[in-house]
Order: structure tokens, then sequence, then C-alpha cells
């Protein structure tokens, strides 16, 4: 455990100044690539419930292929995202938040205010909790969602807490959720699939830059506007189309749990509940500039982008054109726009016109696994990026070890989480509101962090290991997508209310 100098201590401004790197050389890489995936498929359990299952196909079912493009542009530049992401990991151990902090101290406020908010938007706990309740009872039981948001939780907290090590739970139970989820949708797709739905979504991913005119009115069946799909909405849907805002951070302490380049130095979250050694490390390491060192750099570099590349971009852009398919196939055609939190069942119960019953309960099944697999890794990952923040920099957060913060931070996830989805339920505040807000939020988040962490690998890190022109290239170009979205939707909501 790192503890702040005397001098340190005495100075009242926070957060607190963060440690010089530790010299260490980069340990080598020792097991074949095959035997150390795992990070990439947490990423891409966690990517599959958001965008791929709410946000794509209800804007689908809205306006069918058109805004396809965007999608694929999202999970694309996300997969540089991430591979920046990992650059930072493998060569100094320490998360992106902690090297952000040396970079501008203010950002760690930012990024904690943002959680903090985040904490009262629990979409995915609702809607896997409403996905379960009608995979056993059908839609319109009177138990109110937040009671099946409990047992989500509930469920989540048996997982975590389960074995010694966190990471291996989560990692296990994210993997069959998402051969689970794969099975089901090939099964769906091969049933209902069509060449002139494929031609459809093909034309969507290629018409670049196809815009409809926002906002796009969704309609009641007394002829009022239900609701709309804003270019808001479409911002935090192009966010979630991958993990989306925070989520991508995360990557950085599986890589560390996996043991990845310098993470190898960096202890494992361990479980309160078993015993266990209490070892903490907040900063980094720094590898000298000789040959056996660039050697190892480029080798676990190598480890990083075949893990993002297969799992979350391949895997993760399979997954989410397959839940977009059955929304072009099943909602669009017959105009239905889902209400608010029934996407999920309305696809199941109209599938069930074409594939029967076994093909409702295997949707629902479906949904209900990636809607899961998403909550479950948002609980540990958010619970670690909030721990490592407090505890990294702030006094405070000297005052329990990392673990304690962990388990106190999960379970204020979930206590408060309870209450948001009885309180929003009900004002009558619920369904996809929590999840487009969410994503809105995470794309400010990467407006922000996003070119940070391109500054950082550009000017902390050895020379060997700094990104080249192709890496620049996307990090730039996911900078101002991020950023312009982001500089668009504030400037359109001042005009909303000047125009007020």
């Amino acid at each position: 455990m790192i503890v702040p100098s005397p001098a340190n201590e005495e100075r009242p401004t926070m957060p607190l100044p963060i440690p010089p790197f530790k010299e260490a050389d980069l340990p080598a890489r020792k097991a074949p690539l095959y035997k150390m995936m795992g990070p990439g498929i947490v990423m891409a359990g966690l990517a599959i419930g958001s965008g791929e299952l709410i946000m794509w196909p209800w804007i689908t079912s809205v306006v069918g292929a058109q805004l396809l493009w965007a999608a694929a542009i999202g999970i694309f530049l996300q997969l540089w995202v991430n591979i920046e992401i990992g650059r930072w990991t493998i060569v100094t151990g320490e998360s992106p938040f902690t090297g952000m902090a040396r970079v501008l101290k203010f950002l760690v406020y930012m990024f904690v205010f943002m959680i903090f908010v985040g904490k009262f938007l629990p979409g995915w706990a609702r809607e896997t909790g409403i996905a379960l309740r009608d995979l056993i009872f059908g839609p319109g039981h009177d138990t109110p969602p937040w009671l099946w948001t409990a047992i989500v939780f509930a469920l989540v907290a048996v997982i975590l807490f389960g074995p010694k090590v966190i990471y291996t739970a989560v990692e296990r139970c994210i993997g069959i959720l998402i051969l689970v989820i794969v099975g089901g949708l090939i099964y769906v797709v091969w049933e209902i699939g069509s060449a002139d739905v494929f031609l459809a979504m093909w034309n969507g991913v290629i018409s670049f830059f196809d815009f409809p005119d926002f906002p796009v009115d969704v309609m009641a069946d007394d002829g009022t506007v239900r609701e709309q799909l804003t270019f808001s909405r479409f911002f935090g849907a192009v966010v979630f189309a991958g993990a989306g805002g925070l989520g991508n951070l995360y990557y950085a302490y599986y890589l560390r749990e996996k043991n990845i380049g310098m993470g190898a130095k960096m202890p494992s979250l361990m479980s309160p509940v078993h015993k266990h050694e209490t070892k903490e490390m907040d900063t980094g390491y720094m590898y000298t500039e000789t040959a056996e060192n660039q050697r190892r750099f480029k080798d676990w570099f190598r480890y990083v982008v075949v893990d993002q590349t297969l799992f979350f971009w391949l895997l993760g852009s399979f997954t989410m054109f397959l839940f977009i398919f059955g929304a072009l196939a099943v909602l669009h055609p017959i105009g239905l726009v889902p209400d608010r939190g029934s996407l999920v069942w309305d696809l199941a119960s109209i599938l069930e016109e074409s594939l029967g019953t076994t093909g409702r309960y295997i949707f629902l099944i479906v949904g209900m696994a990636a809607l899961f697999s998403t909550q479950l890794g948002g609980v540990d990952g958010g619970s670690r990026i909030f721990s490592d923040l407090l505890h990294t920099n702030f006094k405070f957060g000297r005052w329990f070890k990392l673990e304690q913060w962990y388990v106190i931070l999960v379970a204020t996830t979930m206590v408060v989480g309870i209450f948001s989805v009885w309180f929003f339920g009900k004002y009558d505040i619920a369904g996809l509101d929590f999840l487009f807000i969410a994503a809105l939020i995470g794309g400010f988040a990467m407006a922000v962090y996003v070119p940070v962490i391109l500054y950082m690998n550009l000017t902390r890190l050895p020379k060997s290991a700094r990104p080249g022109w192709i890496n620049i290239f996307f990090m730039v170009l996911a900078s101002i997508m991020y950023i312009g979205f982001a500089a668009y939707t504030l400037y359109g909501k001042v005009v909303d209310v000047f125009a007020g």
C-alpha cells in the first residue's frame, strides 16, 4: 500500500498527488495467447446488453436500417479506444484514471461525479429483472419492477462474492452467458432470416451519414406523439455500440487481473469473505528502453490487439447485428415501436407467431442473458473504477482497503439501484429513459477521456511503446466524433431552452 509522505499529508489540496512511476522490467509472456483470453470476452459481455440488445433494435424499429452505419462506426472506433487503454495498462500496470490524474487532477472530480450520477440510473438491472419476470410469468404481472431488480442484484452478489478471486467468477459467468446468447440468436435468425432483410441491413451499414430529420416522432394508437428519437438518443446509441461510456475503461482492470504486461505486478481484487493476504498497489511502473523490454512490449501489445479484435469487435459486432436483424425483420415491417422497457418481450411475442412457444422462450432467455451479462459487468467494473478513484486520489479513500471500498460500493450500487427503480417507477420515469440518459452521460465522458488517453500514450510512455500513425488517426477520429456529438447535443439543449 502506498502511503503519502508527511509533506503530502499536510497539504489541504485534493486529490492527492500521484507518486512517480517505479522502474521495472516488463514481465515476459510465457503462456500462449489462447490461455490468456478472457478480458475481451468480458468486454463483449458488457457490450451485448446495452446498445446491442436495447438501443439499436429500438432505433431500428423506428427508422429501419437507415442509421446502422453509425452502429458499425461506433463499435469500430471503440476497438481503437480499447487498444489504447490496453497499451497504457500493459506498459504501466496502472489504471487509466491514475494516468489521467497525472495529466490533469480536475478530471478525477469529473469522473467521480459521473459515476455517482450513474448509480441512480439502474437501467440494465431493471430491464434484466423485467425480462426475468416476463420469462416466468409473462408481461403485466403485478409484482413491481423494483422487486425483480433486487432479485437480479442478489444474483450478482452471489457471483461476485462466491469465489476467492472476483474476476474469475465474472469471466466464467459472462463466458457461459455469451455462449447462450450467440447460440440462441443464431437459431432465431436462421429461422426468420431472409435475403431481403440481410440486403436492407447491408445497405444501412454502407449508407454513411444518411440521417433522418431529428426528432423522429413515435406515434401512439390515438395519433398523438408517444415519444421521440432525438439526436441525443442517437448519440447515446452510438456511444453504447460496444461497451460505451466509462465501460471501455474497465478493460484496464481486467488486463491487470489476467496478469497481462505490468499488470502482473499489480495485486488481484480478492473477495473479502475469503481469507487471503491483502496486497494493495495504486500506481504503476515504467520500463527502461532495453531491447528485451521493447521485444516484450510488442509481444504483449500483439495480445491486446488480438483479444480486442476477435472478441470485442468481431464478436460484439456479430451479436449486435443479430439483435438488429431481429428488429428489422420483425418490428419495423409492422410499424411496431416497443413501449419503454418492453422491447425484449415484444420481440419474443412476435417471434412466437413464426417460431412457436419455443422460439418465444429462447429469445426471452437470450434477452435475459444479454442484460444480465451487462449488469454483472457493470456492477463489477463500475465498483472497481469507483474504488480505484477514491482509494488512489483522496485522503478519505485511505480509510478503507481497496477491497473494502469495492464491497461498500457494490452494496451502495444495489441499494441505490433498487430505490431508484422504485422511485422512478412510482412517478413513471422508467424504461428507456434510464438507458439513454446513462448513454448520454457516457458520451460526454468519452469526449473527455479518449483524447486524454491518446495524449498520455504519446507523451508519458517510452518511445518504443507509443502509438503509430494508424492508431493516432483512429483515436483522433474517435475524439472528433465524441467531442462533436457532445458539443452538438449541448448546443441543441441551449437552443431548446432559449426557444422555450
